[in-house]
């Protein structure tokens, strides 16, 4: 069983992977990039970043020129950091312009971006760098200030009852009819009928019976 044996092996014994891990903490903060495999970068992170809080925590102590006590706390902080980095010009850049970089981030220091596989052995490979000046607050603070706007936010209103509510009125739009055509109607043609006249004889009888 593994119990309190944590951290990557790498085929290294202890004295050897000591001795890699000050080196290549030492080149990160040193150029604040470096390419090496995944495993090496995942385990890399976590020496870096305690580095980086010994420079955070001398730093959160103040000016130490006015108190001895505070004096001492830092000078034990920076023989802490030069016990495991091995430069004293990168001691110096971590706690000067590292320690006030990521002053107000609380922790998450660094990123690792993947790139590939390594051609030969097709082990995987990764940058491993530090982040920016602009790339340290801002993020943190949004996410801080949406949270406290979405507490802050106030009630929506209540809805008007109905009867306060004036309908407008609807107007309607005329309606065209459309011209009908009438059929036009045939008339039959009407047919006289042929008179017929009595004969003459007949008129001049009628006239004598009347005298």
């Amino acid at each position: 069983m593994r119990h309190l044996k944590t951290g990557r092996k790498l085929g290294r014994n202890s004295t050897h992977r000591k001795a890699m891990w000050r080196n290549m903490t030492t080149s990160l903060i040193e150029h604040e990039r470096i390419k090496t495999t995944d495993e090496k970068a995942k385990e890399l992170r976590r020496y870096v970043e305690k580095m980086i809080t010994l420079a955070k925590k001398a730093r959160a102590f103040g000016d130490g020129s006015t108190d001895r006590g505070i004096a001492a706390k830092q000078v034990h902080l920076r023989r802490q950091a030069l016990a495991f980095v091995r430069d004293a010009e990168v001691v110096k850049k971590l706690f000067t312009e590292l320690a006030e970089r990521f002053a107000e981030r609380p922790g998450g220091y660094t990123r690792i971006i993947k790139i590939g596989q390594r051609r030969g052995d097709a082990a995987r490979m990764s940058f491993i760098e530090l982040l920016g000046e602009d790339e340290t607050v801002g993020g943190a603070k949004k996410k801080a200030t949406k949270k406290k706007s979405k507490a802050k936010a106030k009630p929506k209103a209540k809805a008007k009852p109905e009867a306060d509510v004036a309908e407008a009125p609807v107007e309607e739009a005329p309606v065209e009819e459309a011209p009908v055509e009438e059929a036009p109607v045939e008339e039959a043609p009407v047919e006289e009928a042929p008179v017929e006249e009595a004969p003459a004889e007949e008129k001049a009888d009628d006239g004598e019976k009347a005298e």
